[in-house]
């Protein structure tokens, strides 16, 4: 590839030059959502991110692989290993099935990917489809002896490794076992960073989904199952695994033990984790109960376009603190960036050295740690520059293929909303006159013909009945 891009990797604490470890090619793994209820606007900020990047290679021409796992069962309501499967959770709060609730809320979530043009992965792999293959990395894990048996669970042996903290550097004592307070030791590990990697016996007598395996009927830890279904799709080896900052402690830190230990071998090279999305409380969670998710924001006449563009206009590696100030500034912001657009003319040839010189500013603006603010700049540049429509309308159309605002066709969209919602005005005004006739009410009548006159409407009285147009 021609172009130069430098991504901050997580695991070197650096910028670095990415290359793929095939050339053209992009193994990218994406942790995905555990399906117990809504997405809240901070988890999709993450995925929004990561849907940058991906566009962004393939904005550079690079083949891309993208896997995303749908956490169905193992994830439980402390990422220490203790609590319940957060999917019992939530079919508990319900009064449904696990299945059922799971289906609902993948559905759930892909809808708001899609409201927020969040491209679907490749390949998405619920976990309960991989049973088998997470039964055989635990075997292999035993085999080679880093993991053991005790109290009926299966767990991962942290003191085999030389650097189980790779992404802090810090001391088991530091981080302690899920870093909390609140969170109770497990007693039946011989070290506190030690996880489970199959359970036996952890609340299983609530645990709905459950299969049986070498060791007692169970079901997997939630940290196994992005390894193995990484695997699966990608190989042993993987190019770059993405997540929220939040992830890499406990769940990436063990997914590259278990994986490294289990392959013999380095396994991705890069680490790509977006900052929280915070509001004046602090980071948004689910705990707190009552969070923002897309619908309500659509609910309270938000474009959710404009809550992407928002997150677009900060950098992935710093925290962002939402507000509905800020977003109703983001939506003037909006809204006068796609009347731009759409009132460029399309007439004419593109000016070529004009558009690569624009096109390659933009690439520059991305191969910079995908710095989608400065990104957005150069499109407000372009907009100003000396250069006829036609190039200005086709880099728009270019840019969007990352940005994915819909720069292109929202303003023709509002303007075709406004028609509508203007037909609907004139036609109910006329049903209005026709009734104030109907009981000999001509002073309303004349007083509705007159209001819609002063909004630019004539209304013409014929035989096939009443017609109107714009003056």
């Amino acid at each position: 590839m021609d172009n130069k891009l430098m991504l901050y990797n997580s695991l070197s604490k650096k910028e670095e030059l990415f290359v793929p470890n095939e050339d053209g090619k992009v193994a990218m793994y994406t942790c995905g959502p555990t399906v117990y209820h809504f997405a809240h606007i901070g988890n999709l900020r993450s995925y929004i991110m990561e849907d940058l990047l991906e566009k962004t290679f393939r904005y550079l021409g690079y083949d891309v692989k993208r896997v995303m796992n749908i956490t169905d069962v193992g994830h439980l309501s402390s990422d220490a290993d203790t609590g319940e499967d957060k999917m019992l959770k939530g079919a508990k709060r319900e009064h449904k099935t696990v299945m059922e609730i799971a289906r609902f809320y993948t559905d759930a979530f892909f809808e708001d990917c899609r409201k927020l043009n969040i491209r679907r992965p490749d390949v998405v792999e619920p976990a309960t489809n991989c049973i088998a293959e997470f039964i055989h990395m635990v075997q292999v894990l035993l085999e080679k002896g880093y993991a053991y048996e005790m109290g009926g669970n299966i767990y991962f042996d942290t003191s085999k490794l030389e650097n189980y903290h790779v992404f802090s550097g810090q001391t088991e004592e530091e981080l302690l076992v899920g870093v909390r307070e609140d969170v109770e030791e497990d007693a039946n590990k011989k070290n506190k960073s030690d996880f489970v990697l199959w359970f036996t016996k952890s609340k299983f007598e609530d645990q709905e989904l459950k299969w049986e395996s070498p060791w007692g009927t169970g079901y997997p830890g939630w940290h196994i199952e992005c390894s193995c279904i990484s695997m699966k799709h990608l190989g042993e080896y993987m190019d770059i695994h993405c997540g929220g900052v939040d992830n890499i402690f406990p769940h990436h830190t063990n997914e590259i033990a278990q994986s490294e230990a289990y392959l013999g071998h380095k396994w991705c090279n890069y680490w790509f984790h977006v900052h929280h999305l915070n509001d004046k409380t602090g980071k948004m969670s689910k705990s707190k109960g009552d969070f923002l998710t897309v619908s309500l924001l659509e609910q309270k006449g938000y474009n959710p376009l404009v809550y992407r563009l928002f997150c677009l206009q900060s950098h992935y590696r710093k925290p962002l603190e939402f507000s509905y100030e800020v977003l109703d500034n983001m939506t003037n912001v909006y809204n006068k960036l796609v009347k731009r657009i759409a009132e460029l003319g399309d007439e004419g040839a593109v000016e070529q050295d004009k558009f690569d010189a624009f096109k390659k500013r933009f690439e520059d603006a991305l191969c910079d740690d995908i710095n989608s603010s400065m990104a957005i700049t150069v499109l407000y540049e372009m907009l100003k520059a000396d250069m006829n429509d036609k190039t200005k309308r086709e880099l728009a159309k270019s840019f969007d293929e990352v940005l994915s605002l819909d720069l292109c066709s929202a303003g023709a969209a509002k303007e075709e909303e406004v028609d509508e919602a203007l037909v609907r005005h004139v036609m109910e005004k006329i049903e209005e006159r026709k009734a104030a006739k109907k009981e000999k009410d001509f002073a309303k009548a004349d007083a509705i013909r007159a209001g819609l006159l002063a909004e630019g409407i004539v209304l013409e009285d014929t035989r096939e009945g009443v017609k109107w147009k714009k003056v």
